[in-house]
């Protein structure tokens, strides 16, 4: 078990498996609370060339949708610190990795980007509609947009992120070497949601630009890494009776 343990005037510093769990647990809990205001409040939309209902629906779903956007928001934030937290973990057991953990999270970082640029364009079409005069044209270059950034631009980051954290797990043990083993899975089936950029827009296609193929083959399976991840780091943190007797008693 490798714990990170630095005491600094008689106090421990944060716990990076503790919070790399907490992290995750909670990227996990968001993209719930995230789905079920998708599916039950905001619905499916409309196609993208029937201006009057693509208007009506943007004006409908308005609050709803910032509400969505909002909960990514914090759940970007989440992910930043489990990215922060998985780096560490790598990093402190194998510190000849770091080129690799810099793979990792710095794609992870520009995955949140793209993510929330996404966001502010959802957004755009949510606000375009707010006590002014929508714009069919407008509300359907902003769905695309961020349709790519959601789908197959994310699916490649994702991929680039899970693969890098699939070695980084296999090569330093530093986690449960079957969480590994899922990263790959999880890498490959975000590489297979690439190609949906080319499915088109239909609301009822499964495999359309950001569809139901996208949440199935790539969203789901990070997401099921991401917690597993937390799981695993949270039963392996650091408690007080791993720590030396000395530690021990500079804390008491």
């Amino acid at each position: 078990m490798n714990m990170i343990t630095v005491v600094k005037n008689g106090r421990l510093n944060p716990d990076v498996r503790l919070w790399t769990g907490i992290a995750a647990l909670a990227v996990g809990g968001l993209t719930f609370a995230e789905f079920l205001v998708q599916a039950l409040l905001v619905g499916a939309r409309p196609p993208l060339d029937d201006d009057v209902a693509l208007t009506e629906f943007m004006a409908r779903t308005a609050n709803q949708t910032l509400f969505t956007i909002l909960i990514d928001t914090f759940l970007m934030a989440a992910l930043i610190v489990f990215l922060s937290g998985f780096r560490q973990l790598i990093t402190h057991t194998r510190p000849d990795l770091q080129w690799v953990a810099n793979i990792m999270y710095g794609s992870g970082l520009l995955f949140i980007a793209v993510t929330l640029v996404g966001d502010a364009m959802e957004g755009g079409t949510a606000l375009d509609t707010t006590n002014l005069t929508p714009d069919a044209s407008s509300l359907r270059a902003l769905t695309v947009g961020h349709t790519l950034m959601f789908g197959s631009i994310g699916c490649t980051l994702n991929a680039l992120v899970a693969a890098s954290a699939a070695y980084l797990t296999l090569a330093s043990d530093a986690l449960p070497r079957w969480t590994g083993w899922i990263a790959y899975a999880v890498a490959g089936l975000n590489l297979l949601s690439v190609p949906t950029m080319f499915g088109g827009t239909s609301p009822d296609s499964f495999f359309a630009a950001g569809g139901a193929a996208t949440a199935l083959l790539a969203t789901f399976p990070w997401l099921v890494w991401v917690v597993c991840v937390g799981f695993v780091a949270i039963r392996d943190r650091r408690r007080l009776e791993h720590l030396a007797p000395e530690v021990r008693a500079a804390l008491a």
